[in-house]
C-alpha cells in the first residue's frame, strides 16, 4: 500500500502544470447551471485518451459526463466532481480572467474539475499497470450551484438518470477558502445544510396612499411579518439550533401614492436536521399568519431544494486516513463545514459519501471567499486534492475486495 501511495502522490504532483492549464482554461469559459457545454466537452474530449476508459455522455442531463474504468469485478466507488459557474463579475487582475461578461468560477469549479480529471488520469494508470481491481466511475456534474424550474439540480438530474445504480460508495471535495492550503475540514455527519426556499405573496386590497384606513395595507402587513421571519432563529427555534432565514427579494408597488394590493417574498432557509427543518418550516407559516389577523391573506410555498449533507464516518476513515499516508503534516480539522447548501448530499443520502472542504487560500488569506468577485485559489492545493480523492478511493476499493499489487506485480 505504502508503494501504491507513493505513486499517487508521484504521478499527482507530476500533473500540476496540466492541472493548471485545464483549471485556467476552465476559469476563462465560466458556463452557468445546466449550460456547460464547452466544459464537458473538454472533459469528454481528455477521458476518451485515457486507458480502458469508457465515457458517457448526457447520463441524465445533457451536459452530465461520466468515466468509467473497471475490472469487471469488485466494488464500485465514484468521485464526484461538479462544472458550473455563477452569475458574478469577476473582479480578480489575473491573466486567466473570466471572458463570459457577468459569468465567473467563484466556487471552485474550475479546480474541482481539474482535480477530477487528474483522479481519472492518475487511476486510469493503476488499472492499466493491473495494481486495481474494482471499478472507479469519475461523475462530472452540471447545475450544482441551483435548481431549474422543476426543483432538481444536476445531482438530481443525474441519480436519475441511473448514474448511482451500480455505484457503492462516493467521495467528493471542495475548496475552501476560509482556510489556507495546509488544512482541511473533515466531519462525520451533518456538514452543511438542508437548502428550501420559500416564496409568498401578502394580498391586501391596497388604495390611495392619502386614505390607507379606507383598505388594507399589505406593505404594512410585510412589516410585520419580517419581523417575525427573523426572530425564528433564537426565538421560535432555540439558539442551541443550527437554523438561518434569509429574505432576498422584496417586490411591491409601483407608485408612491398607491398602496399595492400585494407584496411578493422570496428567501432561502439553511437547517442541518431534519426535525428543525420541519420546526422551522412551521414556524414560518406561523409567522406568516399574522397577515390574516391583520385583514388581509397571504400564500406561502416552501420548496426543498437540497438535503443537508450527511457524511459518513465510515468513508471518512479512508479520506482521513489518505492524509495521514501523504500528508502527515495537513491539519485536519473535525468541524461542519457551514449551512450553505451542497447537491452532493443527495449523492450521500442513497450511498455512503463525503465530501471534505480543502484549505484554497494563502497564508495571507489574499483571496476572497466562496460567491465573491475577488475568490481565488492557491493552485498548488490541487494535486493535493488528486493524491487523496485518488488514494481514498483505492483504500476503498482494499477494503471491500479490491486486491492493489506492487510495481513488481507481487
Amino acid at each position: 500500500m505504502d508503494d501504491v501511495a507513493a505513486t499517487i502522490k508521484k504521478e499527482a504532483e507530476a500533473l500540476y502544470d496540466q492541472l493548471v492549464t485545464w483549471r485556467r482554461e476552465i476559469h476563462q469559459n465560466p458556463e452557468l447551471s445546466f449550460q456547460e457545454v464547452m466544459t464537458a466537452r473538454l472533459v469528454v474530449d481528455y477521458l476518451n485518451t485515457l486507458p480502458r476508459m469508457q465515457v458517457e455522455n448526457g447520463v441524465g442531463y445533457e451536459t452530465a459526463v461520466v468515466g468509467t474504468i473497471t475490472s469487471g469485478s469488485g466494488p464500485t466507488i465514484a468521485i464526484r466532481t461538479d462544472m458550473d459557474a455563477l452569475p458574478i463579475q469577476e473582479a480578480n487582475e489575473i491573466d486567466y480572467i473570466s471572458g463570459n461578461k457577468g459569468v465567473m468560477h467563484a466556487c471552485g469549479h474550475d479546480a474541482h474539475t481539474a482535480i477530477g480529471l487528474g483522479c481519472a488520469t492518475v487511476i486510469a494508470g493503476l488499472f492499466q499497470k493491473g495494481n486495481l481491481h474494482g471499478t472507479v466511475k469519475f461523475l462530472f456534474q452540471p447545475a450544482e450551484e441551483r435548481a431549474d424550474q422543476y426543483g432538481l439540480t444536476g445531482a438530481q438530474y443525474m441519480i436519475n438518470g441511473g448514474v448511482l445504480q451500480d455505484v457503492d460508495a462516493a467521495i467528493a471535495l471542495h475548496m475552501n477558502p476560509e482556510s489556507p492550503m495546509g488544512e482541511v475540514l473533515i466531519h462525520d455527519g451533518y456538514s452543511m445544510g438542508n437548502v428550501d426556499v420559500f416564496d409568498a405573496v401578502i394580498k391586501g386590497s391596497g388604495g390611495h396612499g392619502a386614505y390607507p384606513h379606507l383598505g388594507t395595507d399589505p406593505i404594512w402587513m410585510a412589516h410585520h411579518v419580517l419581523a417575525g421571519i427573523y426572530s425564528i432563529p433564537g426565538r421560535l427555534i432555540s439558539s442551541l439550533e443550527s437554523a438561518v432565514l434569509s429574505v432576498g427579494s422584496i417586490l411591491a408597488g409601483s407608485q408612491s401614492n398607491v398602496i399595492p394590493s400585494e407584496v411578493s417574498l422570496s428567501g432561502t432557509l439553511w437547517t442541518y436536521k431534519p426535525d428543525i427543518q420541519e420546526k422551522v418550516h412551521k414556524a414560518l407559516d406561523d409567522v406568516f399568519s399574522i397577515v390574516e389577523r391583520l385583514g388581509g391573506t397571504y400564500q406561502l410555498d416552501i420548496r426543498k431544494e437540497d438535503p443537508a449533507l450527511n457524511n459518513s464516518a465510515q468513508i471518512n476513515q479512508f479520506i482521513r486516513g489518505s492524509f495521514d499516508i501523504l500528508y502527515p503534516n495537513y491539519l485536519q480539522r473535525d468541524l461542519p463545514f457551514g449551512l450553505g447548501g451542497e447537491d452532493f448530499a443527495n449523492i450521500a443520502g442513497i450511498v455512503p459519501g463525503a465530501m471534505f472542504f480543502l484549505g484554497s487560500n494563502t497564508v495571507d488569506m489574499n483571496y476572497g471567499m466562496l460567491h465573491t468577485a475577488h475568490f481565488n485559489i492557491d493552485e498548488r492545493v490541487m494535486p493535493v486534492g488528486v493524491a487523496v480523492l485518488s488514494l481514498a478511493a483505492v483504500k476503498y476499493l482494499m477494503s471491500n475486495g479490491g486486491v492493489v499489487k506492487n510495481e513488481s506485480g507481487g
